[in-house]
């Protein structure tokens, strides 16, 4: 007869971070698709429904829809209904700064490429 044991602190430390690990995972690719972003950056500025946030976002009313059943899937939004409508919200603030940090990290590598362009231009004689 086998009798689980508890893991030791080390073992046990690297599945808690191995499933913390996966469940970031979950989250980036909850993330991974350019109208699912666009979506957390209108609602980033408020409240709206789908009818409110389709032009914004530039999708139909149907994608769109699908686009925030994956959000609320990962934990991202929430909806409420109000009357015959679903009034769409970020679940946490915390979000809104997620994204804020990440165009921070584009502007900053596109910075930087353009640092190097500039350096390969000079070196070429471009300048």
């Amino acid at each position: 007869m086998r009798y689980d044991l508890p893991m030791p602190d080390r073992e046990l430390e690297a599945a808690l971070s191995r499933s913390v690990s996966e469940t970031k995972a979950d989250l980036f690719r909850a993330l991974a698709h350019p109208a699912r972003i666009r979506v957390l950056e209108v609602l980033s500025d408020g409240d709206r429904t789908v009818g409110d946030m389709a032009e914004l976002v530039g999708l139909e009313a149907s994608h769109l829809s699908q686009q925030l059943a994956v959000l609320r899937r990962a934990g991202l939004v929430v909806g409420r209904r109000d009357g015959a409508s679903v009034i769409y919200s970020l679940r946490v603030a915390e979000i809104a700064e997620l994204l804020a940090v990440a165009k921070r990290v584009l502007i900053l590598s596109l910075v930087e490429a353009q640092s190097v362009l500039d350096g390969l231009r000079v070196a070429a004689g471009e300048a």
